[in-house]
Formats: C-alpha cells, sequence, structure tokens
C-alpha cells in the first residue's frame, strides 16, 4: 500500500495501525479528541483542524507532511540551562593549574554529596551548578596524577569515583538539555568504570549511556538504547552474582521497557516488565544500588508509564493509586511520577486535577518543572482551553516559568 496515494483518514490509519497498531481509543485520548472522532476521519467523513492533524502526526510518529502536505507545526522547546562554568569545566578549561591531587577519601564523600543534593534538593540545578566546576576539576586532576603512580588500589578507587561523577554528570547535563554533553559524560564513566575494572560500576555506565540514547527523538537512538543495556545484561551476568548486580541488572531492564514502550511495542513492554524487572526487584526490594532507585516501586512507576505512553489513561490512573512514592529516595523519580500522573489526567482533559499536580510539581521540584518539555506543553494547552474558575492559577503558573 503506497500512503501517498491515501486521502487524509486512510493516511491516519495506515500511520496508525503500521506504527504500533494502537487502538483508535489509545491515538484519540493521546490527542485530546474523541475516539468517536477519530473514526469519522479515517472514514473520511470530517476533515481533521490543522491542530489535530498536529497531534496526530506527533503521536503517530510521521511529519505532517506525511499526512497533508503542509508544514509542522513548531513548538516551544526547553531551554538549555547547563551551567557554563560546568560544561567548561567538562571541555578542560581550568587544567593548566598545577595543584596537589586531592585524597580518594575526601573526593569519594563528596561525589556522594552531589549525589545526595542532585537526587533531593528542591534546587538541585542550581545546587549542582555551584559544586559540580570544583568537583570535576579535583576529580580529574587526581585521576590524571595517579594514571602513571604504582599504586593500583589507590587508582582503582579513583576511577571508580569518576565513573560515579560520570554519571552524575550524565544526568544532570541530559535534563538541562545538553545531550551532546550528556553523551560525552556517559562515554567517560564508561571508560573509567573499565579502568577501574569494576563489572557493577560498568553496567551503571552502560545503563546511563541508555538512558542518553533514550532522549534523543530519533528511533534509531531508543532502539540503540535496549541494545545497549540488554548488551550490558548479558556482560554482568558473566560477573558473580551479588545483590547489587542484580539491582544494575534491573534497571537496565528497565531501559529495555521504556525502548519497547517508547517505540509503541506495548505487548513487549508489559510482558519485560513482568518477566524480567519485577522478579528482580522483589529479590533485591527497594534500594538505589549505583544511584538506579531501582525497586519494587519504580517497577510500578514504570507499569504506569507504559498506559501512559500507549494512552490508556484510565489503567495508568490504576496504576498509579498502588503506587507511594514517599519511599523513593529520589524527588527526580517523585517529580517524574507526578509529571506522568498530570498527564495522565491530560489524557482525560481533567484539567481540575491537571493543575492540582502541576502546582504540586512547583512545589517539589520547581527547577525540573521549569525544564521539562512535557510539563510546559501542558501548561501552555491548559491556559488555552482551561475553564474561567481556574484561569488565574493557570496563568499565573505559565507566568512563573515565563511561558505567556
Amino acid at each position: 500500500m503506497n500512503p501517498a496515494r491515501l486521502p487524509v483518514g486512510a493516511r491516519v490509519k495506515y500511520y496508525r495501525r503500521r506504527n504500533g497498531n494502537r487502538s483508535q481509543a489509545a491515538v484519540a485520548g493521546l490527542c485530546g479528541i474523541t475516539e468517536r472522532y477519530l473514526q469519522q476521519i479515517e472514514a473520511g467523513t470530517k476533515i481533521p483542524s490543522a491542530r489535530v492533524l498536529s497531534r496526530l502526526a506527533s503521536e503517530l510518529g510521521v511529519p505532517v507532511a506525511a499526512l497533508l502536505a503542509e508544514e509542522p507545526v513548531e513548538h516551544r522547546p526547553a531551554p538549555l540551562t547547563a551551567a557554563p562554568t560546568v560544561a567548561r569545566a567538562l571541555m578542560g578549561c581550568g587544567m593548566e593549574r598545577d595543584e596537589a591531587p586531592l585524597g580518594t577519601a575526601e573526593l569519594r564523600e563528596r561525589v556522594n554529596q552531589a549525589w545526595r543534593i542532585w537526587q533531593s534538593s528542591r534546587t538541585r540545578f542550581s545546587e549542582a551548578a555551584d559544586i559540580l566546576p570544583d568537583l570535576i576539576y579535583d576529580v580529574e586532576v587526581a585521576v590524571r596524577f595517579h594514571r602513571t603512580g604504582s599504586d593500583a588500589a589507590e587508582r582503582r578507587e579513583l576511577l571508580q569515583v569518576a565513573a560515579d561523577l560520570y554519571g552524575l554528570l550524565r544526568s544532570y547535563c541530559r535534563r538541562a538539555g545538553r545531550l551532546d554533553l550528556s553523551l560525552m559524560v556517559a562515554d567517560r564513566a564508561i571508560r573509567a568504570a573499565e579502568g577501574a575494572d569494576d563489572p557493577v560500576r560498568i553496567a551503571a555506565a552502560k545503563w546511563n549511556l541508555g538512558h542518553v540514547l533514550l532522549s534523543h527523538d530519533d528511533p534509531g537512538g531508543v532502539d540503540e538504547a535496549k541494545d545497549v543495556a540488554l548488551s550490558a545484561v548479558k556482560q554482568l551476568r558473566q560477573a558473580p552474582t551479588t545483590t547489587e548486580s542484580k539491582a544494575v541488572e534491573g534497571a537496565l531492564e528497565l531501559v529495555a521497557v521504556v525502548s519497547d514502550a517508547r517505540r509503541h511495542r506495548w505487548w513487549e513492554a508489559r510482558q519485560r516488565l513482568e518477566q524480567r524487572a519485577a522478579p528482580l526487584a522483589r529479590q533485591v526490594g527497594e534500594g538505589n544500588v549505583q544511584w538506579t532507585v531501582f525497586g519494587p516501586t519504580n517497577v510500578e512507576m514504570h507499569a504506569m508509564s507504559i498506559e501512559m505512553l500507549a494512552g490508556e489513561a484510565a489503567e495508568g490512573l490504576r496504576v498509579a493509586d498502588q503506587i507511594d512514592t514517599s519511599r523513593l529516595p529520589s524527588r527526580e523519580r517523585q517529580f517524574t511520577f507526578g509529571l506522568e500522573l498530570a498527564r495522565c489526567h491530560d489524557l482525560r482533559r481533567e484539567d481540575a486535577a491537571v493543575l492540582v499536580h502541576l502546582l504540586d510539581l512547583e512545589e517539589i521540584a520547581p527547577e525540573d518543572l521549569a525544564r521539562s518539555a512535557l510539563a510546559r506543553s501542558m501548561i501552555l494547552d491548559l491556559h488555552r482551553r482551561v475553564r474561567p474558575t481556574f484561569r488565574r492559577q493557570v496563568t499565573g503558573l505559565a507566568q512563573r516559568l515565563q511561558l505567556v
């Protein structure tokens, strides 16, 4: 079948079936229209507006031109917010200073403290921008100093510290919109972990790389994330089995789950979650090995994510009702859960609930809210359609984020 020769409605139907074979109800929900309206569009009895057509194209993973010969609608992206001082430190600026290296124990504690701030602080971006440049410099100076030294144990510990720091930087750069830097530090984390000959850290570094690849819009990158994760699982299983290795293996399985869901392979995503990730989570319990926050709660959150991505908002909300995020050590994961919960309500056009959750997210992590493309999109859509009853609160939120 040649989709170029089909009318608009038939093209929508063609791509809906080709890209995941999703139900009309799921696609309609994600696009903010009724199932009946989508049925009429596909049957050719209704012509979609440019706005609805843009939403359909975005959800079906094709350009608008694939459905109709017109330019894609531009969306306002989230700002690039990586601190220039962090970027400069990663590029080696300032490394010409000649200072004695700090001790491994001190550096390890500083990296661990940076991770605690990153996972728990409301203002984690601002605090990270203050502490990361000097930390990058001090860790890299120590690694270079011991690179040719005779103390193999000291060098190995420093490389472990470096791998942990680069893992944090991967998350910081990715959340700040600098995928180029995120990919660079993910590669550095792998190299440091391999230099330390630490199987768990190598696997965790591959987990970091998987998340960078998941952040790309390119479907090829999303598929590569799964390949990287499953290759790391295979490699990790060759090492001695420990609680830590099982936890990181579970985190890698979740990368594969997200990849399947992002590629609209709903059955595969649910099956992998239930048969691979969930049993590992039950074995290791709640934890934060290598800062992955892997455990039963994180697995349940991914179950909700699958339903949200599939447009099954009612099922997503049902799953969410069983999740208690207060047990999580990561504010970031709590934010992600709240954002996806808001999205499920958004799919059902339950504007009051969307507003409540967005305001809650502003309290939990205001800097994350300002940097989230999904949150910004929901707020703008809510601002356009909200009832007068809630307009003042929505306008205030949009103004605080400088969206209007």
